[in-house]
């Protein structure tokens, strides 16, 4: 009896967390998997309408669309916010002055709430009285100037370039810490060698923190999936649907046009191609990922 009791005793310490972790998780996602099902508008009576949801979902063209949206948003961040993190961090771990009042004016942007910022760059972005309007006007370039946020063809390369002008920052201080790990003796080898500072960052910093800038790449996909206030304030997918991405034309089918049945099929999608990119990732890493070579 006393050996069963041991036994038990390690389910009875967590069925809290399992309890919370199936009403918090768990019953949400399944009651989504279910409502794809239905037509409904989450008040009435529900209509089973089978897979419809799911055929009218590979039928809409903007859904279609925002999955084309999000993907040039992804590709966009790791560009500007890993590979401009990366450059910043090789710049302030050279040694020069003044690095640690670099690294907290890139950094400041990470600490600034995102509503903040995207009302910041709404004012920036201005096509009356904005700041790059009136800076190509100055320097004679007045042919250049766009109504940044109004148009097809500028609206989502200009809120790609508001996300990498926030998250580089962050990128910035997860590549610094990595590089203060390696070892000063490698540095002075390097150097005895011969070594120049453009050498040591391509063939010494960035070879020990790949595995920190391959998290990064994996951490701006699945963060480009969860998008949704900076595209919200400054376009609210607009115009013309040029900047619609797949959580907010998510949010407008639940809250604007009440259809929780066929948003539940749009969230029920959006998981599974989350789960398939996390899936082939993992496979992806090899077996030396989480370990830093020095």
């Amino acid at each position: 009896m006393s050996g069963r009791s041991n036994k038990l005793s390690p389910y009875l310490f967590i069925s809290p967390a399992l309890l919370l972790f199936g009403f918090v998780v768990l019953v949400p996602v399944l009651m989504t998997f279910v409502f794809s099902f239905y037509d409904w508008n989450g008040i009435g009576t529900m209509h089973f309408t089978g897979f419809d949801n799911y055929i009218r979902a590979f039928q809409d063209q903007v859904y279609i669309n925002s999955y084309g949206h999000t993907l040039i948003y992804i590709v966009a961040t790791v560009l500007v916010e890993v590979i401009a993190g990366l450059g910043l961090a090789g710049l302030i771990t050279m040694g020069r002055k003044g690095s640690g009042l670099f690294r907290l004016a890139f950094f400041v942007p990470v600490m600034l709430p995102m509503i903040v910022v995207s009302y910041l760059w709404k004012f920036v972005y201005n096509s009356d009285f904005g700041l790059i309007n009136i800076l190509l006007e100055k320097i004679g370039l007045e042919s250049w100037t766009r109504v940044w946020l109004g148009n097809p063809d500028t609206a989502l390369y200009a809120i790609c370039i508001v996300s990498g002008w926030v998250y580089a920052g962050f990128y910035m201080t997860i590549f610094y810490s990595g590089i203060q790990r390696i070892s000063k003796e490698v540095y002075e080898s390097a150097y005895l060698d011969g070594a120049g500072e453009a050498q040591i960052f391509f063939k010494i910093k960035v070879p020990m923190i790949r595995n920190l800038v391959e998290t990064g790449i994996m951490l701006c996909v699945l963060t480009g999936f969860q998008s949704f206030d900076l595209f919200y304030v400054m376009t609210n997918g607009g115009p013309y649907n040029s900047t619609e991405i797949v959580t907010t034309y998510l949010v407008k089918v639940v809250f604007t046009h009440m259809s929780i049945g066929y948003g539940s099929a749009l969230a029920v999608i959006m998981t599974i191609v989350i789960a398939v990119i996390g899936l082939v990732a993992g496979k992806m890493k090899k077996k030396d990922d989480g370990v830093l070579e020095y």
